[in-house]
């Protein structure tokens, strides 16, 4: 039955239930139901270097590196993982579930006062690392700051993962009951307007998320998922991984997003599916080998984390012949709450963010009165269900202003829904520019712009301005082969935009700053702009 709402508020399916299960018990159901199945291979460059785990085989190390766990902390305590995507970092993430300690995972691109400040805020008793990664010399890091961080007892490099797990074989200790509203894990937020508060997950949450996520995506049992995103982001450790165990698929873990690997591995083991930002996927166009390779197995993709600029949608489900989805959420709830479905029209697909997850409920508001807005009335999206987080880790007057009292998870994102229930982002609420009173919103500007052959990326920022208050500035990353011409882009944009949206001022940028999950820090452009580190184009 169709929906017509004249309020925005709606509610998802309430099929698939809920099921009340923990992490450790998904990979002890995956095991016992396909336990020669394989459930994750390295992909690294070197193919001789390429291991794997069945899933027998990462369920008997879950319990063993839990075991271990248990001989150097409590249940409760947190223990922070600082990694790229290895296996380790993998079969800790199920063994941290079958302990009952909490898991912080750590960005590895982190310098000592971000690795400080998550280390002494979240209170971790351990932490799990690499001695070094990509120039970063994290156990040197660790050494310096160690003294600052009160809590922190035990350094475990992953260097000695064996001699770890050696404690784990010889542990007598039993494993605890865990419960799938228990917490069982610390994702610090991703900083896109300032600096990441830790949200405390609960089991319950996380692993319905990663497998209701994958159901929409039409991914089917015991396929190919290439796991791109970063493992210390839900998009990886709860789309990609649990969502992969729900599904009992075999997950090529690339340590190191890099486009022209991601097609070879694609290529090679006859991958199934994936989930990238728009950023992973418009590199993967843009790479050479990207016509030449068979990627005829891919059925579907799934992309989200920041706008999907409506061109890339298209292209892509032109050029790979598969069907795109798109995930909307953040890490607060688990982290999907909207997303769009296989069989949605090119447009939806497009244009919206979808509808409610099974078992989500979803609401457009007033952000001054809190009051449920009309259809097709951009205001503050707001999300109640299972996969809301329990809190911000100590931190009691954020969670009060993230979670009302009415258990609404306001996540400051603008959206509108129309009256079948499907969401349009038209920006954060941080994000809006007023413009001499008038508000802007971002992501219209960006949609135009990015799909202009020469634009490859695309950042509309509000910067600041003694008269207007605000206006408008553009940043762009030229399209390879391309070069900018920004009296083009300005008639273009007049075009098809009022005056006021179309920029005052316009920078080319080699790269964007961006988080470990692929989104684009405008904070840091506006901080960057004021500093004067950019220059114009003229």
């Amino acid at each position: 039955m169709a929906v017509h709402l004249e309020k925005s508020h709606t509610f998802g399916p309430t099929t698939p239930t809920t099921r009340d299960i923990t992490t450790g018990d998904l990979l002890k159901e995956a095991a016992k139901e396909c336990p020669d199945q394989l459930a994750i291979i390295t992909g690294v460059n070197e193919i001789e270097k390429r291991r794997h785990w069945t899933y027998a085989e990462l369920y008997d190390q879950a319990q063993v590196a839990a075991h271990a766990i248990l001989e150097n902390f409590e249940p409760g305590e947190r223990i922070s993982v600082w990694a790229p995507n290895i296996p380790e970092w993998v079969i800790l993430e199920f063994a941290s579930a079958l302990a009952g300690t909490i898991l912080v995972t750590v960005n590895p691109s982190y310098q000592p006062n971000e690795l400080a400040y998550v280390l002494k805020q979240s209170k971790s008793a351990g932490i799990f690392l690499l001695t070094e990664y990509r120039g970063n010399p994290m156990i040197k890091h660790v050494e310096k700051i160690q003294h600052e961080c009160s809590d922190l007892r035990k350094i475990i490099r992953f260097d000695e993962w064996d001699e770890f797990l050696a404690t784990g074989h010889e542990s007598e200790k039993s494993l605890p009951i865990v419960s799938p509203s228990d917490p069982t894990m610390i994702q610090y937020t991703s900083g896109t307007t300032g600096f990441p508060k830790g949200a405390l997950l609960h089991h319950r949450g996380l692993v319905n998320n990663g497998a209701d996520t994958l159901d929409r995506m039409g991914v089917e049992k015991n396929e190919v998922w290439v796991t791109t995103m970063p493992l210390f982001h839900t998009g990886g450790c709860v789309l990609c991984v649990l969502g992969a165990v729900s599904k009992r698929a075999t997950q090529i873990l690339v340590e190191q997003f890099d486009p022209g690997l991601v097609l070879e591995l694609s290529e090679t083991y006859g991958s199934n599916a994936m989930l990238g930002v728009p950023a992973m996927l418009i590199a993967m166009i843009e790479h050479p080998d990207f016509s030449s390779r068979d990627l005829s197995a891919i059925r579907t993709v799934c992309s989200g984390g920041s706008t999907v600029p409506a061109a890339l949608v298209k292209r892509f489900e032109k050029e790979l012949g598969a069907l795109f989805t798109i995930v909307f959420g953040q890490t607060e709830c688990s982290p999907v709450a909207s997303m769009t479905r296989t069989d949605d029209t090119v447009e939806d697909k497009a244009n919206t963010i979808g509808s409610p997850m099974p078992n989500v409920e979803v609401k457009i508001t007033d952000p001054e009165s809190g009051k449920t807005l009309p259809i097709n009335t951009i205001g503050e999206y707001c999300t109640r269900g299972y996969h809301v987080m329990h809190e911000y880790f100590e931190m009691q007057d954020a969670t009060s202003d993230a979670i009302d009292s009415d258990g609404w998870l306001h996540t400051g994102d603008l959206c509108s829904m129309d009256e079948r229930g499907y969401c349009s982002v038209e920006g954060r609420l941080k994000d809006m520019i007023i413009r001499g009173g008038e508000n802007i919103y971002p992501k219209e500007i960006e949609e135009l712009l990015f799909q202009h052959a020469t634009v490859g990326e695309v950042a509309i920022v509000g910067l600041p301005d003694d008269r207007m208050g605000e206006i408008v500035g553009a940043f762009l990353r030229v399209t390879p082969g391309e070069t900018i011409n920004k009296e083009e882009l300005f008639i273009y944009l007049r075009e098809h935009l009022s005056p006021q949206k179309t920029p005052a001022h316009w920078f080319e940028v080699s790269e964007f700053p961006m988080t470990g999950s692929g989104k684009i820090q405008k904070f840091v452009l506006q901080q960057e702009w004021q500093e004067g580190k950019h220059t114009p184009i003229q």
